[in-house]
This record gives structure tokens, C-alpha cells and sequence, in this order.
């Protein structure tokens, strides 16, 4: 798999998060937010020294970036 930076206005795929995934940075809990397999846009970027959180449009929290493609 290639790797593509993710970037504000892109479309993602939600493909499902580890329950690590979820905790590494405290990152939102997608259970009841989001749907695997569901496109979402990218409205925010937050990156940090080891990880990247995504900020989607009419979602509320932030999301591990390793969970979309």
C-alpha cells in the first residue's frame, strides 16, 4: 500500500480502529460515530511528533488518521 498524506478536503474511508488505535492519544471512540467502509471529509489536521488525529466534517471528535485510507 502506498501511503497518501492525508489533507484538509479529502475524502477518507473509515476502514475500523483497535481499541490501541483509539488510545494512542486519546483519540474519539468511533463506535456510534462513524461506519467502516463510509466516506468521510477531512475538515482538520492535527500532527503530532508520532501520530496524526483527523478532524472530519459533521463529526464530532478526533480520529486516528491509521484508521482511513
Amino acid at each position: 500500500m502506498i501511503y497518501r498524506k492525508h489533507e484538509v478536503g479529502m475524502t477518507v474511508k473509515f476502514i475500523g480502529c483497535t481499541r490501541e488505535q483509539i488510545n494512542w492519544g486519546g483519540n474519539t471512540d468511533p463506535k456510534g460515530l462513524l461506519k467502516e467502509g463510509k466516506e468521510y471529509i477531512v475538515a482538520k489536521i492535527e500532527e503530532h511528533s508520532a501520530h496524526t488525529k483527523l478532524i472530519l466534517k459533521g463529526v464530532k471528535g478526533r480520529f486516528n488518521s491509521v484508521c482511513f485510507v
